[in-house]
Parts: structure tokens; sequence; C-alpha cells
């Protein structure tokens, strides 16, 4: 006989239908009568005996949060309806200016919440509509008003020369984030868990608090070519400080470049760069002079501190005025030029730049005030060649080292970076 097919098992005549109960085991009885009441048409299940039918008049039953009349509200707090008994028809949400708020409803018509951020000092009105267990429909509004807070404050993505981060952006291998907020954080912990990096691939980093406003963020080695770093400060409505909350969050991409790492050896007075690990120039230099002068009470150091920098900025040309550093361009070491493909690896102005008339001095003595002088084509080439966040090395020199504050972030051991992060 063949196999039976839904249609075939219908056809079949009432009495063909035998049940052996006896092959069945007495654990497994209660599942077999109730395949014989299925096939039977016994398997009809009816409301339990006493079960009073759903009352018509009965409201569906919710629970609203935030409490309807709320007031000070945290912006980023939860805000749902959902039907303890009977299910929601529709929730409408508006703000004061009439302007409504997206949400969402679950399948089950049970819940339902907005899915867009809410704002400070805002009055939010629900308009909920609901049918209770016996089809009863009902309709209320329901209001409640979120927080206007007595600060807020701001964050930006720069890099260590104060310009911004650009999105989408190439940067060099050793490129600092810094996050810079706008008010002064006292709650540093709270606001380093709202700064996500994520480098793809992954690689360990840490903030370092430099101050009240800013952080900074470095891996423990120099970024690997062709990783993608994305930022995060989900800082909207958090309280950063007495009375300062996030004004909103915010999000960008960059990507880092091939690998430029130059040294600058004041044992040989060459600059070596390298491009991907391969050595592409060298470039004769002359360094700092050394020796400090005292002008106006502050001793004014003329070496060129060694330690690891990264490329800031550059411009062609750059007017170079000793008195921003506190030595007047009329006094005997004072001085004010145009200087032409100027490099800037220093937030006080140390300079990979064209320097003619120390043509002479480069390859074998140090001239300079701190910068690096370089001939006209090499200075050019360097100038073309560089992004911000590539690595200049310099060693050998004397002087005190490098700085953080001078752009010396990589110069930091990576255990003593790490013990400026907040969460440490």
């Amino acid at each position: 006989m063949s196999a039976r097919t839904p249609e075939g098992l219908n056809s079949l005549k009432p009495n063909l239908f035998r049940f052996v109960w006896t092959a069945v085991p007495a654990r497994l009885a209660p599942l077999a009568m109730a395949a014989v009441l299925a096939l039977s048409g016994c398997g009809h299940q009816s409301a339990p005996a006493g079960a009073p039918p759903p009352n018509p008049a009965e409201p569906a039953s919710l629970k609203i949060e935030p409490a309807p009349g709320a007031h000070d509200v945290d912006p980023v707090a939860p805000v749902s309806v959902s039907a303890q008994t009977g299910t929601l028809t529709d929730v409408a949400m508006v703000n004061d200016s009439g302007k409504p708020v997206e949400g969402v409803l679950t399948p089950d018509a049970k819940f339902w919440h907005p899915v867009v951020p809410l704002g400070y000092g805002r009055t939010y009105t629900l308009t909920i509509t609901s049918r209770g267990p016996g089809g009863k429909t009902a309709t209320q509004p329901v209001s409640f008003t979120t927080l206007t807070p007595p600060n807020q404050t701001k964050v930006s993505f720069q890099t260590t020369s104060e310009a911004p981060l650009a999105d989408g952006a190439t940067y060099g291998v050793g490129v600092v984030i810094v996050a810079h907020f706008d008010e002064p954080i006292t709650d540093k912990a709270e606001a380093e868990r709202r700064l996500v990096v994520t480098p793809s691939p992954p690689v360990a980093g840490s903030w370092n608090w430099v101050d009240d406003q800013n952080a900074h963020w470095r891996p423990e080695h120099y970024y690997t070519p062709g990783t993608t770093v994305t930022i995060d400060a989900k800082i909207y409505g958090i309280p950063l400080a007495q009375g300062v909350f996030g004004q909103q969050d915010e999000h960008l991409k960059f990507t880092i470049g091939e690998s430029h790492v130059s040294v600058a050896d004041d044992h040989t007075h060459q600059v070596s760069v390298y491009r991907n690990g391969t050595l592409v120039r060298t470039m004769p230099t002359s360094m700092g002079m050394g020796g400090t002068q005292q002008v106006d009470g502050r001793t004014l150091s003329f070496w060129t501190p060694p330690g690891v920098y990264t490329v800031l900025d550059k411009g062609n040309p750059v007017v170079m005025d000793s008195s921003t550093f506190g030595l007047p361009k009329n006094s005997r070491l004072g001085y004010r030029e145009t200087i032409n493909y100027a490099t800037r690896i220093s937030t006080d102005g140390i300079y990979l730049h064209q320097l003619d008339a120390t043509v002479w001095a480069q390859g074998n003595t140090d001239t300079s005030h701190g910068c690096l002088n370089l001939n006209g084509d090499n200075a050019k080439w360097f100038y073309d060649f560089s992004i911000p966040g590539d690595v200049v090395e310099v060693r050998n020199t004397g002087g005190p080292p490098l700085t953080l504050a001078q752009n010396g972030d990589w110069t930091i051991p990576w255990d003593q970076w790490r013990n400026g992060s907040a969460l440490k």
C-alpha cells in the first residue's frame, strides 16, 4: 500500500482506525489519548468551566514611562507605553512645537517606544489609543517635561595641532586623537566610558587626560597602514560635571595611510626617511645649536628636544618670528623671516624647513634655534611627502626631552601613558 497523503487519509472509512492500547507505555498514555481525541474529532478545547467571559466595559491596563505629568525627565531615560492587559491600537507622540516623534509598536501591539532622541527642556504629549480584553476602546493623552540643564558641553575631535580631525580623511601612522570638551569635565571616568575608539583591525589603545578639557588617545605602537579608525562620543544627556550635561553625540571615521617614519640623528646630522619600512631619502640637516638664554625671567632653550614627534601641519611660506616664543626679534639671536616649505612637528614651533643660508652647515654643524634646516630640494620633497600624523623621531640631541605639551605623546612610555586614563 502506498504512503498516505492527507487527502487519502480523509478518504478512509472510520472502521479502518484501530488502536492497540497495550502497545503504549504507561508514561506515554496521556499523549496517545490526546492523539486519539484529535483524530476522532474530539480534540476541541473549550474555555475552562466557570471562567467568566471578558468584560466588554473593561479598558486596557497600561504602564506608562515616565509617569504622566513628570518633570525634569532625563532625555535619554526610557520612554515607553505597554499594555499589561488588552492591546495598543495607536500611540502618537509630539513635542511642544507639534512636531511628531517617530516611534515603533511591536507586532503583538503590546509595547511602544520612540526611536529618536528627545530634546532638553521640551514638553512631550502622547496620545494613547488602546483596546481592552473585551473590546472596549479608550484614548488618553499624557504629557511629561524633560530637564533643562544649567550648562551643556560639546566635544570635538582634533589632532594635537588643535585642527579638527576630518571625517573620511587619511592620517599618518602616529596620529593622536584629541577629545576636546568646551567645558571642564569633573566626571572623567563617565566621559571616558562614552568616548569609544574602534580601530579595524583591532588594536589596544588608551585615553590619557592632559587636563580637565582634553583627553588624548593612542595605541601602544604605531598604527598598521590601512587601518580604519571610528570614533564615537556618546555623551548626549549624560551628566559630566556638576550641572553640565553632554550637548550632542559626535561620530567620525578616518583611515591610516602608508607608514612614513623619519629619523633625525644628531650624531650623523642626517634625516633618514622611511616609507613602509624602506629607506627612500637621506637629507643632511642642521639642528638646534644648543645652550640656553635668560629673557625676562624665562629660560629659552636652543636645543632640538629628543623624542618622537608627529607632523602637525605645513605651510608655504610661513612667517617665523622669535618673539612668539619670548625672544625679541631685535635681540642678538632674534629673527623674523619668511620661510618656504615648512613642515611643523611641535606646538612651540619646531619645523623641518628650507633655509639656504645654512646649507654649508647641513650635514655637519648645528646652527638653528631648534628647527631642522634643509636645502630647498629636500625641504620641498619632505613638504610634499608628509601628511599629519607622520612620525619624526629625533635622536642624540642635547637638552631636555620632548614633552607631551610640545606634541610628545609618543615619547611617554606606555605604562605611564595608561596611568593617565580615568578608568585605570
